[in-house]
């Protein structure tokens, strides 16, 4: 049974930051973790992954602007989000690959979060 607890979004201005959280908590052993977001009339979007050995990768829109981290003793993975865009607005979900020994991982996402950046 998974649970994936999301904070952190919010109303901010254009050029301000905020910084998403995420726990996790599940079956098993955590892999990969991941930062996604659904725009308004779009679809989701994969926008941040972190790897357990901590290597990341972003979606050109917010490289540069955005740090995804994470906390292994508290099994919580981060969105730090700086110079934000009104393009930025999104529900955001943070997503964690469960490592199952001799299958795929099982990826559980959260409930998402609201983030609306004001011009």
């Amino acid at each position: 049974q998974a649970q994936l607890e999301e904070s952190g979004g919010g109303l901010v201005q254009t050029g301000g930051s905020l910084r998403l959280s995420c726990v996790v908590s599940g079956p098993s052993r955590i892999g990969g973790m991941h930062w996604y977001r659904q725009r308004p009339g779009n679809s989701r979007e994969w926008v941040a992954s972190i790897t357990s050995g901590g290597a990341t990768n972003y979606v050109d829109a917010v490289q540069g602007r955005f740090t995804i981290s994470r906390d292994d003793a508290k099994s919580t993975v981060y969105l730090q989000m700086n110079n934000l865009e009104p393009s930025d607005t999104a529900v955001y979900s943070c997503a964690a690959d469960f490592i199952r020994l001799g299958r795929r991982p099982d990826r559980h996402w959260g409930q998402g979060t609201q983030v609306t950046v004001s011009s």
